[in-house]
């Protein structure tokens, strides 16, 4: 039987040994995530789509695992889930499953401004914010599908919150709630049947992937080290 006491702590040559263990899983999930992002895109824009169904799905697993070993906040963890679910939706086509991954991600959205907290941000950043919502919903409201257009104004409200918010971390949260924004962005000028750019899919993963690493590694402690 043991004589060691629950809570004895660990012996200090086992601690440096357990935090390279924890770098070594964070390089392989990081290194994980580049290369389904590279199998996704590069399947987008082969138009090759079971590629795109098989890598899509491991993307957030694989950013989660690397979070967490660089000491994630959980309400991180959880804005990332919520994005996992989303993704899993949209690879579906059909309205029900556009409406649930919106709602999936707005959950996402509301884990990212409480954990944002009451940071201070820029108020001419707001300002720009503001104006760059109300002329998006304004321009796309006649083209919506008419049950789509409460939605995606609501959800559009929580996203733009949310962008704006992230800047209060820095500039690399900043610009992956920029990139967030953009993203959706795309895809509601998708819904309303505007011309798209080539390839439209690559164009709204490739800003949606950067934007939830920029957020993730934005968001995580700096005594953390990510890079």
């Amino acid at each position: 039987m043991s004589t060691e006491s629950p809570g004895r702590p660990a012996p200090s040559w086992a601690v440096p040994r357990a935090a390279a263990g924890r770098a070594r899983l964070g390089r392989l999930a990081l290194c994980g995530f580049a290369a389904a992002t590279a199998a996704d895109l590069g399947s987008l824009l082969a138009d090759w789509h079971p590629g795109h169904v098989i890598a899509k799905p491991v993307l957030m697993p694989l950013l989660v695992a690397y979070a967490i070993t660089r000491g994630a906040p959980r309400l991180l963890v959880a804005a990332l889930l919520f994005g996992w679910g989303g993704d899993l939706a949209l690879l579906f086509d059909a309205e029900a499953a556009f409406l649930i991954g919106m709602g999936s991600f707005a959950v996402g959205h509301v884990c990212y401004l409480v954990l944002f907290g009451k940071r201070p941000a820029n108020p001419l950043l707001g300002g720009a914010y503001t104006l760059a919502l109300l002329g998006t919903v304004f321009l796309l409201w006649g083209d919506l599908p008419a049950d789509l257009r409460t939605p995606v104004a609501g959800y559009s409200l929580l996203l733009t919150a949310m962008a704006f918010r992230s800047s209060a971390l820095g500039l690399r949260a900043g610009l992956g709630g920029a990139l967030f924004l953009l993203s959706d962005t795309l895809i509601a000028t998708g819904v309303a049947a505007w011309p798209q750019l080539p390839r439209p899919d690559f164009w709204i993963m490739a800003t949606y992937v950067a934007a939830q690493y920029l957020l993730a590694t934005g968001a995580t402690p700096r005594e953390a080290g990510v890079r």
